[in-house]
């Protein structure tokens, strides 16, 4: 049985995590599966938005600490041991340089790393019984996979200070109202309508779409000149696109734009 289950469906690139009787703890083949598969994503003109989600009961409760090549150092190459990012590093950059609009199905229980996997994609929505957590000081360590970078970035350096110290577990109308996730849905609708705002987003246009996932991913490591002369840029090559004359020519006939992604 494949640890990563992957469909597309108008133009959705579903990612499902697939070790359910483990809550979809990742590991390192687990970790290198999903790279491997935001690349394919990111370069595949028919996928225009992903969605990460998880089987059975759990989104993904973090990293597999029973896996013994997760932990032990010993048990690996050089190049391992000297590996400054580790797979959980490369995760998070996956999924921030995949070049398409990444969606967190949080359909159940996300934990350390299984949060930070939310954590770095670009929309987060959750399921209404669900709840979540840091988890990691509960284990005597430190935040991984990006924790540290996205949590303060979303709710801000206090907030994420409380929820990292404390570990505590963040119930799915708090993770909304303190901008963790930007929707809670019903179990018994959850996958129909995180799928709808997919395909919304997937029916948008793609230049624009990947250009200006671009832009968020590096505006707050600049300064503000640097953001503007790099806004002028990409919309300069969105202006050029067959594209943005549909825009235009839908707006004045009052109709739904059909974009091509030319």
């Amino acid at each position: 049985m494949s640890e990563l289950t992957i469909s597309t469906k108008d133009g959705i690139r579903t990612l499902m995590l697939n070790r359910p009787e483990r809550l979809n703890a990742i590991n390192a083949s687990l970790s290198l599966q999903m790279e491997r598969a935001l690349t394919e994503a990111s370069i595949d003109d028919e996928v225009r938005v992903v969605v990460i989600t998880g089987a059975g009961r759990g989104f993904c409760s973090g990293l597999d600490l029973k896996d013994r090549k997760n932990r032990d150092a010993s048990s690996t190459s050089r190049y391992k041991r000297l590996d400054e990012l580790d797979w959980v590093g490369r995760q998070a950059l996956g999924i921030v340089q995949c070049d398409k609009p990444v969606i967190a199905a949080i359909n159940g229980v996300a934990a350390g790393a299984g949060l930070s996997l939310a954590l770095a994609c670009d929309i987060r929505f959750i399921c209404k019984d669900v709840q979540v957590t840091t988890g990691y000081i509960r284990r005597a360590l430190t935040p991984d996979a990006g924790m540290s970078y996205f949590l303060p970035r979303l709710v801000g350096h206090g907030k994420a200070a409380e929820l990292i110290f404390t570990g505590r577990e963040i119930t799915a109308d708090e993770a909304e109202r303190i901008g963790l996730v930007n929707g809670v849905f019903a179990a018994d609708e959850f996958h129909e309508r995180v799928m709808e705002f997919a395909r919304g987003l997937a029916d948008g246009p793609p230049v624009a779409l990947t250009l200006s996932k671009r832009l968020l991913t590096t505006s707050s490591d600049e300064d503000l000149t640097t953001v503007l002369k790099n806004e002028i840029k990409t919309i300069r090559t969105c202006f050029e696109t067959e594209d943005s004359t549909e825009g235009v020519q839908a707006f004045a006939e009052k109709r739904k734009p059909v974009f091509s992604g030319k």
